[in-house]
């Protein structure tokens, strides 16, 4: 037992990241039940949709699973709401400030954890009373930071001024990472890109075979004045390269992304003109396994790792 396995009454210290258009409650009870913590991405979900899933992954899995809000998210009161009527024990906020919520939700008696990707954000979290966070490095596909901050410096810095549990994101998919993220103050691990490539996650097939085929140099950290990605590089990623050429201003960039294309990507499988959001780690990732196995692998990877360490000399 460590503290990430005690919060959240788990089996492993390892999370996935609930990403929009690959989080449903398929891939949430899944990694529930290979003894993770799952987590329903509520960021592409309309609320009815979410309840929808909440009370699917409540059949599915008898284990403890989360939901994942962005607190951009337009519906926010309501996902919040849905999720406290649904009897959620475990919430992860993302993409806003965490004094908003956290209180109220530890009175309904939820487990707060706040995703972040500085020092200085991480002390806020823990100000504000959160129970953990996430710390999520530069090399993450998700809504990451615009220090360009790296998982391998981030997690010593954060460890060095918080004393909440710390959950290590970014680049990690394999038992090697999870050890490394740990010899670095982590007391778990959270793991994105490596179950969106899974045979449980709702991305479609053509993004996943796209994972699987990313590779080093593949992705680039863009759209920093709306909101930070990593995306892989097509076509539409070559038109905002020629956008950027331009000097364009944020209106113009909202006028090229417009509306659902991280949909039409991810989910629609739009390999040209979607939004194809994807961690560094891709280039680590060959196959698209069930849940069970990567998880399996993750940990039987780990613990020979464990075991290597010991032998290391100079």
């Amino acid at each position: 037992m460590n503290r990430i396995t005690q919060l959240f009454n788990i089996q492993y210290p390892i999370v996935q990241g609930g990403m929009i258009w690959n989080s449903g409650y398929k891939l949430a009870s899944a990694v529930s039940n290979a003894g993770g913590l799952g987590l329903i991405g509520a960021g592409s979900m309309y609320p009815d949709v979410l309840r929808e899933h909440i009370q699917k992954c409540k059949k599915a899995t008898d284990k403890p699973f989360g939901v994942n809000i962005p607190m951009l998210y337009p519906n926010v009161e309501e996902i919040i709401q849905i999720i406290i009527e649904e009897g959620v024990k475990i919430v992860f906020t993302s993409a806003g400030n965490p004094k908003t919520w956290t209180t109220y939700l530890k009175e309904k008696g939820i487990t707060v954890v706040h995703v972040v990707s500085s020092s200085k954000f991480a002390l806020k979290a823990q100000e504000a009373g959160v129970d953990a966070v996430v710390a999520e490095g530069f090399e993450a596909g998700g809504h990451n930071g615009r220090e360009e901050t790296t998982t391998l410096t981030l997690i010593p810095m954060v460890r060095e001024n918080i004393s909440i549990p710390l959950i290590a994101a970014g680049g990690i998919a394999t038992g090697r990472g999870m050890l490394a993220a740990m010899i670095l103050g982590a007391d778990g691990i959270q793991m994105g890109s490596r179950f969106a490539a899974s045979t449980e996650s709702s991305a479609h097939d053509n993004f996943k075979k796209t994972i699987v085929e990313t590779g080093e140099g593949d992705t680039q950290l863009t759209l920093k004045e709306l909101a930070p990605v990593r995306l892989i590089k097509n076509k539409f990623f070559n038109d905002l390269q020629e956008l950027y050429a331009k000097c364009p201003t944020k209106e113009d960039l909202e006028n090229l992304l417009g509306k659902r294309r991280a949909k039409r990507g991810m989910f629609e499988g739009d390999l040209v003109e979607g939004e194809l959001e994807i961690g560094q780690i891709a280039g680590l990732i060959h196959d698209i396994k069930p849940v069970e196995v990567i998880v399996n692998e993750v940990i039987e990877e780990f613990e020979l790792a464990k075991k290597d360490k010991s032998n290391f000399s100079f």
